[in-house]
Parts: C-alpha cells; structure tokens; sequence
C-alpha cells in the first residue's frame, strides 16, 4: 500500500509540474495570439506594361511583406471596366482598405464611392481619382513636375521656337504635368505651342509625334507626358533625320528613358519619379488609416530631373 501512495504522490507531483509548465507556455504565447490584427489590402494598378508601375508593385508588395500585411493585387491593363470589376471584388471579399491608380480619374467614381460606403478606405496612388473624398492621395507633384519641364524646355531652346505636347487627357496626374509646363511656356511669349496630341501607346504617341513633326516644320521641341511617349518621339525626330532641330523633353525617369537620354542626341531631359517611395509610403499611410491616426489628405513626392549631365533633384 505505501508503494502504491508513493507512485501516486509522484504522479500528482509530476501532473502539477507539467500543468505549471503548460500555463507558462500559455502566459508566453498570449502576445502572439493577441498582437495586431492582419490587415488586407486590395490594390488595383492602371497597369503592368510600364516600367514605373512595375517599380511600383514591386515597392508595394515589399513594404506589405515587412509590414505583414495580406496583399490581393489587380491589374487593370488600363481598361475601366475591369478595374470597377476589381473594385467590387475587392468589397465582396471584404479587404480592410483599397490601394488604387485609376485607369480614369472620372470613370472610378461609383466604385469608389461604393468602396467607401462599405467602410473601406481607398487610398489613390500616382493617379487621383476625381469627384470623390479618398481616404489619402499619395503621389508625384506632377504639376511641379511639369513647370520644370517647362523651364528646361524654355532654357533648351534659349527662350523661343515651337513646341508640340503628346498627351493623356482622360489621367488627371498627366493633366496637371501639361498645365505646369504649359503655365511656364505661357511665359515665354517667343515660345509657341503648335500641336497638342493623345498617345497613350507608344505606337499611338509614335503616330502623334510623326504627325507633328510632318505638320510644323519649324517644330523646336516635344514634351512627352510619359516615357514612353517621349522614347516614341525620340524615334519619330530620328527617323525624321531632325535630331538637331528637336529636342524631347519625357516624365517618369525609368531605366529605359534615362539609358535613352544618356545616349539619344534629341532626349535631353526627363522628369524622374520614385515609385519606389510612393509604394512604401501608400502602404505606411493605409496601415495609419486602418489604426485610426490621422494622415495628410494629399501627399506629394518632388520630382527630379534627369539631363545629359545626370540627376538633380
């Protein structure tokens, strides 16, 4: 009988050792269990066929995963109705909050709007939607861009000549890069801006630039809304033969552009953005919002600019 008590006494002893050990494990993963919340965000990018949204995606899906944040990533490819569709998606699946660059500033309106009334944030990057409240619009200050575009074209050309622009008017970010530098032509009373164009493909801004250049022979220069639709006009003024006549002015800065104003005679310049910290930082303020700090409703990145001497910013 004393045997047996002994092997009880040790069998208690050892349960109430095991229990203590299995509460400490317990005490120690509670933080664990109780830590922040996993957020999810959907994001919808007007595309995926331009080097600067590629940056973008990339610094986006960089700064989610330190961040530890569930990412549902869309790709428009520059069609409307495909990025509502997205959007919608998006709300079904009842993400925390919404990353977006507009295929149309206008055309988003209504999914927007649904967005929000679903208590979703919705956060525009690059690209601002128009007509709606969003939560933060973080983005390049493209009208500033567009004034230093207009002062090195005005420089370039020693404060006269003709000047083309190839545009994209349904984008309001490239709407204020156009007026910044049409702001800054307008002082220049020697400066003449003969053909404003669409090229929204670079084989629509190749079109363009062609037939501007065919139509103003006297054409001194063209500001292109975006790389690719100053690299199209780079190829039009060369197959022109006018590389010494025009000069190209561009706006994003990606590898591709800064190669081609490196080595291209008629590419003297391009306005630089930084997806990169536009990615990160889309990401940082969405987390604040779905926190409940207070965030800046606009928030600009300053543009650089890219010449033959190198970068300035």
């Amino acid at each position: 009988m004393k045997k047996i008590l002994l092997v009880l006494m040790a069998m208690l002893f050892i349960f109430s050792c095991g229990s203590k050990e299995q509460a400490a494990g317990k005490t120690e993963d509670k933080p664990a269990e109780s830590g922040e919340k996993t957020y999810t965000i959907g994001v919808s990018l007007l595309t995926q066929q331009h080097p600067f949204y590629l940056s973008l995606k990339d610094a986006i899906e960089k700064e989610a995963a330190a961040q530890n944040v569930k990412l549902n990533v869309s790709i428009a490819n520059q069609d409307l109705n495909k990025q509502i569709s997205d959007i919608e998606d998006f709300i079904t699946k009842k993400v925390d909050a919404i990353i977006i660059s507009p295929v149309d500033s206008k055309g988003v309106l209504a999914a927007v709007k649904k967005a929000e009334a679903a208590n979703i944030p919705v956060i525009t990057v690059d690209v601002p939607a128009i007509g709606v409240d969003v939560a933060a619009h973080v983005a390049t200050d493209n009208y500033t861009g567009g004034k230093i575009a207009g002062e090195e074209m005005a420089r370039l050309l020693n404060g006269k000549g003709e000047v083309a622009i190839i545009e994209y008017p349904t984008v309001d970010s490239v709407v204020q890069r156009i007026e910044g530098f049409k702001e800054v032509i307008a002082n220049y009373p020697d400066i003449k801006i003969v053909a404003v164009q669409a090229g929204i493909t670079r084989p629509e801004a190749l079109t363009a630039a062609q037939n501007m250049i065919q139509a103003n022979k006297n054409l001194g220069g063209i500001f292109g809304f975006g790389d690719d639709a100053a690299l199209a006009a780079v190829a039009a003024v060369k197959s022109a033969g006018k590389e010494d006549q025009i000069k190209v002015i561009g706006f994003d800065g990606m590898q591709e552009a800064r190669d081609a104003v490196t080595k291209e005679k008629s590419f003297v310049a391009v306005i630089t953005q930084y997806p990169g910290d536009m990615g990160k930082i889309a990401v940082d303020t969405t987390l604040k919002i779905l926190k409940g700090e207070q965030v800046e409703k606009n928030i600009p990145v300053t543009p650089g600019i890219f010449t033959k001497e190198g970068e300035k910013k």
